[in-house]
């Protein structure tokens, strides 16, 4: 049974179960602020910060200069000096602009200075596409966070999960990068699938990283996958099962760590593994999930399919992006090769 399925009489889009862990977070502790660009007076361009500014002021709730150099460094800093910083890239494309201060500086500095000091921040930042913004601002780049070592890396895909990561993330006492996908946010120019929005606990809870989550249980095929394709496969899946594919969905909810043994698991029951992922498809998450696979259960392994985004600049127009990017037919699709 997926964790989701815990009886709570309330339901909460994904930006409400992130703020809700932030907020928990803030009044346990004044060293955790969030900063980033327009997350204070606007609440964020994608609700991940919406009315924490009423409560905790621009004092914890800072808006920044357009400078991801300067206030992501500036975060580093913080974190050093004992503080817990949220800072927030408003689209993960923007990271090329302060790729020093998160590749050299937060995720290397405890490792530099022999243990010494440590960087307990979040790094949270907007991925994804389907709303036709082009190529500078509808990535993923799931692969190039967790591929380099030194931060913990997170994707939720409900707002159980949502509020559960956060709480972990803000906690731990290493650099977490935090990725939400805008159209699972539940925000009101930006409508939402079904799936993320969740029952949530008031109380707080953590999800513990590298914990992989079964979100539909099935026999004849293994889906791995995350983000918005999490609930593209479920919808996959119940169309699958109308033809007598029962399908298995799982959820991986953090790369770094990444649950192996919950993909290898659901393998070895189903014998074919699927791998779907909004992340361009060389050198990311499709291949390392089935070098995994193929390492460590090849003789379980029937079959394999790969689903993923082309090797191109993300396109503007709405019929070529839709095109490009994984559709729940063609995660069907994919499934129906390997039967």
């Amino acid at each position: 049974m997926s964790e989701q399925q815990e009886v709570v009489e309330r339901e909460l889009t994904m930006s409400r179960g992130m703020v809700e862990a932030i907020a928990h977070e803030m009044r346990a502790n004044d060293e955790v602020f969030y900063m980033g660009e327009d997350v204070a007076d606007y609440g964020g361009i994608f609700d991940s910060t919406e009315g924490l500014l009423d409560e905790f002021g621009h004092d914890r709730i800072m808006d920044v200069p357009i400078s991801e150099t300067a206030y992501l460094g500036a975060a580093v800093g913080a974190a050093q000096e004992g503080m817990r910083p949220i800072a927030e890239l408003m689209f993960v494309d923007f990271f090329g602009v302060a790729m020093d201060q998160i590749y050299n500086q937060m995720a290397k500095n405890t490792y530099m200075s022999g243990g010494s000091v440590s960087v307990p921040m979040v790094l949270t930042t907007a991925v994804g596409g389907t709303y036709n913004d082009a190529a500078q601002h509808s990535q993923t780049l799931y692969g190039t966070f967790a591929h380099l070592p030194g931060m913990k890396v997170v994707v939720p895909s409900t707002a159980y999960d949502a509020k559960g990561l956060m709480h972990n993330a803000i906690r731990d006492d290493d650099p977490v990068v935090y990725m939400f996908h805008k159209r699972l946010m539940g925000i009101g120019w930006m409508p939402a699938p079904d799936g993320p929005k969740t029952p949530v606990p008031e109380t707080d809870y953590t999800i513990p990283f590298g914990s992989a989550d079964v979100k539909r249980e099935g026999a004849d095929v293994t889906i791995v996958t995350l983000g918005l394709h999490v609930h593209r496969a479920l919808d996959a899946a119940d169309s699958l099962a109308e033809d007598g594919i029962d399908a298995e969905v799982v959820d991986l909810r953090t790369l770094v760590p990444l649950d192996r043994e919950t993909i290898l698991e659901s393998v070895r029951k189903t014998g074919t593994l699927v791998v779907v992922d909004e992340d361009y498809r060389s050198y990311g998450v499709t291949g390392e999930v089935v070098a995994t696979v193929t390492d460590e259960a090849l003789a379980h392994l029937d079959a394999v399919e790969r689903v993923a985004m082309p090797d191109i600049p993300i396109p503007y127009a709405r019929p070529l992006e839709t095109e490009t990017q994984p559709q729940a037919a063609d995660i069907e699709a994919a499934v129906e090769r390997t039967q």
